[in-house]
């Protein structure tokens, strides 16, 4: 049971590590903050849009938990509910990630 607790671990870590990378690799190409939505001028900026919420979203999620409320304080149902969907989520884009790299590579 141990070696499947470390896998879902490192399938959560690869899927944050991409949506890090590619958070910062989009604000630096789109020089615009990553928001996760929908719209776009064409319908293929909007699919672009899609796609990159997606793969963005944990790492985008983890930051929503962290904004302040009114008076500078933290909410920690904010924290806990938005951890819980972005390690969701991570794990969800981490084993799309880790599945493509073992269907390409082998």
């Amino acid at each position: 049971m141990t070696k499947e607790l470390l896998l879902a671990a490192f399938i959560m870590g690869v899927g944050l590590c991409i949506s890090g990378a590619a958070t910062h690799l989009y604000q630096w190409l789109s020089k615009q903050q990553a928001a996760l939505r929908m719209d776009g001028a064409t319908f293929l900026g909007g699919l672009g849009n899609l796609a990159m919420s997606f793969v963005c979203g944990p790492y985008i999620m983890l930051q929503m938990g962290w904004q302040h409320e009114e008076g500078g304080t933290l909410s920690i149902t904010s924290m806990l509910v938005s951890s819980l969907v972005a390690f969701g989520w991570a794990f969800l884009t981490g084993l799309l990630f880790m599945s493509a790299y073992v269907a390409l590579r082998y």
